[in-house]
């Protein structure tokens, strides 16, 4: 730990600032930093620190907006921020690098860094690390740009293409990507005709929900103007001209159908864990972290395991997904990590919060509608989409929740 001196009953005294380093600043990573500066900063008894917070992007992105961002110019304007405007975080002991953690020593507690752009390494100290890089995901789930000047391009051309569309515009994938990304299209877009193919008999159909919810979601999607293929699974898109010189596409499906499209969207992710800088024995055989209910690294076999914690969808642990999830993990992992440094300062015996299983649950935004699925049931309409979302795809509702825009008292 970061302690210069004991007392001669063990109880430490006088610290330096524990170095925290946090690799991935979205939803978990920064609802680590936030909660974790709050509990830093009381006045009672302050503990110094120094947060740095690792990321590929120069800026916070809000994922769950994706499918409005690549349909809206405007929106996607809202949906990166950089990290130097959030208010919340400007202060001496936050700082941020743009680039990516490439090995983690845990037992020396050193990180090695590749710094963008000039691909420099760098290695880092530190008391405590936590992972939250998420699942690496493939475009157009998310943008591939790291920088938002780059992105706000990458999101302009593929608006101008799908506003420009002259047959449908066909989304491939019926998950909850795939629902949201045609259903944001069609309402930014009414022009447009819009096609969602998906390859079971009902949408969400690899989400452990009830038929009733996926039922929902088709006709949600249906009233949203969007045409619906179930059991089509894509075959083959290939590139041609039509009459007027236009490059579009010749879609085939398995089941024989046929469609002209004249953009093809894989709205299918194939979300990996953005692990490989973890140990090995941290790892499940598909790549997600194995943690305790505490947040912390769970195998004997890490070294200084109770320092390392990892949060967000890159965790081996129950439930689908979800932003609401990530927050709440990196939450309780920013107050695991102060009790320890109540442990080492005061001899205190920490008190944990632990993560519980999670069910089932989901929030699905559909055009004007939403649908949501938990333990109260499935309820769904306008009101769902004002509760779950707002009319901003829940940025502001994240915003808020992270206190991004400062702590108020």
């Amino acid at each position: 730990m970061a302690s210069q001196f004991a007392t001669a009953s063990g109880v430490r005294s006088n610290i330096n600032p524990y170095k925290i380093l946090i690799a991935g600043g979205c939803y978990s990573g920064l609802a680590v930093a936030v909660n974790l500066l709050e509990k830093c900063d009381t006045i009672e008894s302050p503990i110094p620190v120094e947060i740095t917070i690792v990321d590929e992007r120069d800026g916070f992105y809000h994922v769950i907006g994706s499918p409005l961002a690549l349909a809206s110019n405007s929106y996607a304007e809202k949906a990166w921020v950089n990290f130097k405007d959030i208010p919340v975080l400007q202060r001496p002991d936050v700082r941020f690098l743009h680039g990516t953690v490439s090995k983690v020593d845990c037992e020396n507690k050193v990180a090695t860094i590749v710094e963008q752009p000039d691909q420099a390494q760098r290695n880092e100290a530190y008391d405590f690390f936590v992972a939250s890089t998420g699942l690496r995901r493939v475009w157009p789930v998310v943008p591939q740009s790291s920088r938002r000047k780059e992105y706000l391009e990458e999101a302009r051309r593929h608006i101008d293409a799908v506003a420009n569309s002259t047959a449908p515009v066909l989304i491939v994938g019926g998950g909850a990507v795939g629902i949201e990304m045609a259903a944001e299209l069609k309402e930014v877009q009414p022009n447009v005709k819009v096609t969602l193919a998906h390859s079971r008999a009902k949408l969400l159909s690899a989400e452990p929900l009830p038929d009733n919810v996926k039922d929902c979601a088709l006709d949600l999607t249906e009233q949203a103007g969007v045409d619906v293929l179930l059991n089509h699974r894509l075959k083959s898109q290939t590139p041609v001209k039509n009459e007027n010189g236009i490059e579009v596409f010749e879609v085939e499906f398995e089941n024989g159908h046929k469609m002209i499209a004249s953009q093809v969207v894989m709205a299918i992710s194939r979300s990996v864990p953005s692990t490989t800088y973890l140990p090995e024995d941290a790892l499940t055989e598909d790549r997600y972290v194995n943690v305790r209910p505490t947040l912390q690294l769970s195998s004997d076999k890490v070294a200084n395991a109770e320092s390392h914690f990892a949060v967000g969808d890159l965790i081996n642990w129950s439930g689908i997904k979800r932003c609401g999830s990530a927050m709440h993990q990196g939450r309780y992992a920013g107050l695991n990590i102060h009790q320890l440094m109540l442990q080492d300062i005061q001899g205190k015996e920490p008190v944990f919060n632990e993560l519980a299983e999670i069910p089932p649950m989901i929030g699905l935004a559909v055009g004007k509608n939403a649908l949501s699925y938990g333990g109260e049931g499935m309820k769904h309409g306008k009101q769902v989409m004002e509760w779950f979302f707002e009319d901003d795809l829940g940025f502001r509702i994240v915003w808020d929740h992270l206190r991004l825009g400062g702590i108020k008292a």
